[in-house]
């Protein structure tokens, strides 16, 4: 017989389809909040409108804007924030951007909540796995204050409690995690996205798909998760080409922010598998982007679980549209692999700077990571990361 516990978000409402700033305003209305920090990426705040715009609706209550998130969130850069935040007490955070200002609000809520002030100090809270592949996951404090998301991209990183910063000592990219951290509100807005580059745009849409795919394939699945990222699939193999013919058609960007929602329902909750693990170790070791992580690893992950969870890759090859020869034929790595193609996104590890030589720290790093031990497949070794990231390559 079945068992388990879903665990939902200590969010209060998704808000989708109006002005992001006017949303903004109102909610820190609802909330009683006075004293809000916008925390953007440098490129959004700075050569767009879209900060200024929330800026400008909050007036008075805004209080600063710290827009020096850096890609990938190195420890020194979540430190930076924390420091930011003890200078000017802001009771609200707003974030907007994409993963990258998302995990570096997460980090540093947990920096507050634990009183981190130097980089050491994350070792105790980094979420860990043991030598048998248990995982650890430190117990931490709730912060002084929450944040309220509105996302450009398609990361999906506004719907957990589950954030990433990179310790470049080690070359690893921890994960951290809190009831609190995550968004309490998200704000999805069409019209902001469209100052997302293309790439960057249609590469976290993979993200999103290896979110419900790595959900639907859990070693442990879930029948409401199932139900969710199912529909978000066949939301996103849909939305995602009309966002690349298409890039000004608001109707379809709305539709794939909604069916990231779909597919993120599984983010901290479903044990995943070897392609987000290791994806992490590729942004850490060489420079690679997460949504291009995805698109490169994704199917040679499904093609080495095949094996093992064919049932369960048939479910989401069906759900992409995937069919040869008019029937049905459950290849969910070319399902995969057939959309990133359609995106015009790279297909192999090649084709995003990784070398051999990246290799036996990628396989090191991986074997630190609490999802690359929840795979599947069990993964024992460097070896078994190695025979995938040549199936990648």
């Amino acid at each position: 017989m079945q068992s388990g516990v879903y665990e939902f978000l200590a969010q209060d409402r998704v808000i989708y389809g109006r002005p992001a700033a006017e949303s903004v305003a109102e909610t820190a209305v609802r909330l009683g909040k006075n004293r809000l920090l916008i925390v953007a990426s440098k490129t959004l705040s700075r050569s767009t409108g879209v900060v200024s715009a929330i800026r400008d609706a909050l007036g008075a209550r805004c209080i600063g804007v710290f827009d020096t998130c850096v890609e990938h969130v190195p420890r020194a850069s979540v430190l930076a924030l924390a420091d930011e935040v003890r200078r000017l007490e802001p009771d609200l955070i707003v974030t907007v951007g994409g993963g990258t200002p998302m995990d570096t609000v997460k980090v540093a809520l947990v920096a507050l909540a634990e009183g981190i002030e130097d980089e050491a100090g994350f070792d105790a809270v980094r979420i860990r796995v043991a030598e048998n592949g248990a995982r650890i996951v430190p117990a931490v404090k709730d912060p002084p204050l929450r944040q309220i998301i509105v996302p450009t991209t398609l990361s999906g990183a506004e719907f957990s409690n589950l954030g990433g910063a990179t310790d470049v000592t080690r070359q690893v990219k921890d994960l951290y995690t809190g009831r609190h951290i995550g968004g309490q509100v998200v704000i999805l807005d069409p019209a902001v996205t469209v100052h997302t580059p293309e790439r960057l745009w249609l590469s976290t849409g993979i993200r999103a798909v290896d979110h419900a795919v790595e959900t639907v394939c859990s070693r442990k699945p879930q029948p409401f998760t199932d139900a969710t990222c199912l529909h978000g699939l066949g939301m996103l193999a849909r939305s995602l080409r009309v966002n690349q013919t298409e890039p000004d058609n608001l109707d379809a960007r709305l539709e794939s922010q909604l069916g990231v929602w779909l597919a993120s329902t599984g983010l901290g909750r479903v044990e995943w598998g070897a392609s987000h693990g290791i994806g992490h170790q590729l942004g850490a070791v060489a420079n690679v982007p997460h949504g291009h992580c995805s698109c490169v690893m994704l199917p040679s992950v499904l093609r080495w679980n095949q094996g093992v969870n064919a049932d369960r890759q048939a479910l989401v090859a069906r759900a992409l549209g995937r069919q040869e020869g008019g029937e049905d034929d459950g290849d969910a790595a070319a399902a995969v692999a057939g959309l990133v193609q359609d995106l015009r996104q790279p297909g192999s590890l090649r084709a995003v700077g990784v070398t051999r030589e990246h290799f036996a720290a990628i396989a090191a790093g991986a074997m630190q990571n609490m999802m690359v031990r929840s795979n599947p497949r069990p993964i024992t070794g460097e070896a078994d990361i190695r025979e995938i990231l040549e199936l990648a390559w």
